[in-house]
């Protein structure tokens, strides 16, 4: 059986990105929580993994991130 262009074969299971959408955003540095997606947090993708970094966090250890250290150094 062949799949129509732009349609996929699943099994059903939702993706990764829909899971990540379907949980709440936890903060990576300070645990604070978001309802639901935050236009002013920072994402990072550490060791293959969905790091999420609140603003406050984000603006406290800019110059980290835009050094692009590893977040064990800040």
């Amino acid at each position: 059986m062949t799949t129509p262009s732009g349609d996929s074969d699943d099994g059903g299971f939702p993706s990764e990105d829909a899971e990540a959408e379907a949980r709440p955003l936890v903060c990576a540095r300070c645990g604070r929580r978001a309802g639901g997606p935050e236009p002013t947090w920072t994402l990072s993708v550490e060791n293959g993994v969905r790091q999420y970094v609140c603003d406050t966090c984000s603006r406290e250890h800019l110059r980290a991130i835009e050094g692009r250290l590893d977040s064990a150094w800040w």
